[in-house]
């Protein structure tokens, strides 16, 4: 039992690291994030709120991946949900001040996308199940079998370039987020001997009844 605490840690450790990536690089204010910027662009399509398409975003691919063999499991639910609490909570309580110095907005943009890439690191490797984007760019590269920072590159350019054409807002750091984020994840996962494709994740059902016989055990030990 001692390990599903361990892999629940890891699991939430990075998801708030990455809630806490995604507002670093929202208050660098040097333009919106490459995902951003596609969901800003088909909020406007659709007529939708831009957290309403994330959240269908998520979903869509999702059932994408899932029928390509990519599990779908505790951590990608918990993805879709729990990072958006997050970054309230972060965005809410003033920690991270909007920049106005471009300069050090590029430092702090930078420094996000590498918290951002720890944060895939620590939740992957909780084999929960990945997020809906971390799970395409593993496909991607158990399918195309490039490395997973050059398929996550190309996936952020991609989705700038369509949220671009959609009409979502696009700033010079939008484009240096969609270069270098393929990079970041690159290094970081190299530094920490880490490949993504090895991680054996369990699937939803596997992880509800792991976490039902815990919470049964721990009722157990109080009564003891």
């Amino acid at each position: 039992m001692k390990a599903v605490v361990i892999r629940l840690f890891r699991l939430f450790f990075g998801l708030f690291l990455y809630a806490a990536g995604i507002v670093l690089t929202m208050q660098a204010h040097i333009g919106y994030a490459p995902w951003e910027v596609f969901h800003a662009g088909l909020a406007k399509v659709l007529g939708l709120q831009i957290g309403t398409v994330s959240i269908l975003v998520g979903l869509v691919i999702g059932i994408a991946v899932m029928l390509f063999g990519e599990p779908l499991g505790f951590g990608t639910v918990c993805n879709m949900v729990v990072v958006g609490l997050f970054m309230n909570i972060l965005l809410g309580s003033g920690l991270f001040a909007e920049l106005s110095n471009p300069v050090l907005g590029v430092v702090q943009l930078i420094a996000g996308l590498f918290v951002i890439s720890l944060a895939s690191y620590f939740y992957i490797s909780s084999g929960f199940g990945a997020g809906p984007r971390d799970s395409l760019m593993v496909l991607l590269s158990r399918k195309t079998k490039f490395f997973v920072g050059t398929c996550r590159g190309a996936m952020e350019v991609s989705v700038t370039l369509v949220g671009f054409l959609m009409g979502g807002l696009l700033g010079w750091g939008t484009l240096l987020s969609a270069v270098l984020i393929g990079f970041c994840i690159q290094i970081t996962f190299k530094v920490l001997h880490f490949d993504p494709k090895k991680v054996v994740h369990e699937d939803f059902v596997s992880s509800y009844r792991k976490l039902g016989l815990f919470m049964q055990a721990q009722n157990i030990n109080k009564k003891v």
